[in-house]
């Protein structure tokens, strides 16, 4: 992965020097490890005018650290682990001789970034923007690899919720339990908290658990993910509890399984971002829900559980092959409850065979 790394830098490198920047201070923790490799707790990355450099406070090999440090980026540690490695990261750069330096100021604080004037006065700052965010939106073969294992972990997880008894059961309870059986089965860790909602509250985005308990004739919606090697995919399904579904339930889910096939089948490079949105949320619209729909369909997954791209009516931009993506409509009535239905994939051209479902457990309705 070494040659992925630097490969990243030169990329990101090449755009701030476009953009009259001679060197670059990363600060976002995902940021940091998508070029580095790993971001020790508080690390920062310069892109020096000389060399690159990892400034931290602790050392990178300490075991709570995920991932490992590129092998070919110095590492610069803090003599008594104190002070900022973001304002000796800037003095740095200086010392490389750089008169500019590029941040992520939508990382940074106000007090920070004052600080890093402070230090270095003759450095001209400029603002990165979402130059790496941008960059780590398609994934390579082995980012994928990750998310597809992490989405099998979430599939095992959710298949031996199905087979357990649920009734009486609360919300709390089963999302706790979730959440362990990811970590059994080789996760890092959730890749979000577990949301699982029952009765009146099934259908809700990233309900919070409560201590309702699971009711027969409920719908029960689950929505949940499981982190690999730092890249976190997501799943959600929405299930009947105990008894055959009555005809309400069986009409709303077979609306939102539409909606979530019209936006899985609409995933193809060159596709604008709204478009995908428009195809789900026209389904919806259409049967009369336009006014409870929330604000997007899906957003991209990686480092991260919610990047880019936002799938959304006013998003601007196209898909490219391999950005994995969500899709995830949804509806709510309130004092009822709701359906999700919500996969990860990832974009894939018609000749590859059309989108990638990396979570493949089913969606029939099943009545548990």
């Amino acid at each position: 992965m070494s040659e992925v790394h630097a490969s990243r830098r030169t990329r990101l490198r090449e755009r701030c020097n476009a953009a009259g920047s001679a060197a670059a201070l990363i600060s976002r923790p995902a940021n940091v490890r998508y070029l580095a490799g790993a971001a020790p707790q508080g690390a920062v990355l310069l892109l020096g005018k000389h060399e690159d450099l990892l400034v931290c406070t602790g050392p990178p090999d300490d075991p709570a650290v995920d991932g490992r440090v590129d092998e070919a980026l110095r590492l610069h540690p803090l003599p008594g682990a104190a002070g900022d490695p973001a304002v000796a990261a800037a003095d740095l750069a200086q010392a490389q001789g750089a008169d500019s330096l590029a941040v992520e100021e939508h990382h940074l604080t106000v007090a920070r970034h004052r600080a890093l004037r402070s230090v270095a006065p003759a450095l001209r700052l400029g603002d990165v923007g979402g130059a790496v965010e941008q960059l780590r939106v398609v994934k390579d073969e082995e980012e994928i690899s990750c998310l597809r294992i992490g989405a099998e972990i979430a599939d095992q997880a959710l298949g031996e919720l199905l087979e357990s008894i649920l009734v009486g059961r609360t919300e709390r309870h089963l999302a706790l339990e979730l959440e362990r059986r990811l970590v059994d089965h080789g996760a890092d860790g959730p890749a979000f908290p577990t949301s699982v909602a029952t009765g009146p509250n099934a259908g809700r985005r990233a309900h919070r658990p409560t201590d309702r308990r699971v009711e027969e004739g409920d719908f029960l919606s689950v929505c949940l993910g499981a982190t690999y090697r730092g890249y976190r995919c997501e799943i959600g399904r929405t299930f009947v509890i105990g008894t055959t579904p009555a005809d309400w339930q069986i009409e709303l889910y077979d609306l939102v399984f539409a909606a979530q096939r019209a936006g899985r089948e609409s995933l193809v490079p060159g596709a604008t971002y709204r478009d995908v949105d428009r195809a789900a949320r026209q389904v919806l619209d259409s049967a009369g829900y336009a006014e409870g729909l929330e604000s997007l369909t899906g957003h991209g997954v990686g480092l991260e559980i919610d990047e880019d791209p936002q799938l959304t009516p006013a998003a601007m931009g196209k898909l490219d092959a391999c950005v994995p993506v969500t899709v995830e409509p949804g509806v709510h009535i309130p004092g009822r409850g709701g359906v999700r239905i919500d996969d990860t994939l990832v974009v894939r051209p018609e000749a590859d065979g059309g989108p990638e479902l990396l979570t493949i457990t089913t969606k029939e309705l099943l009545a548990l």
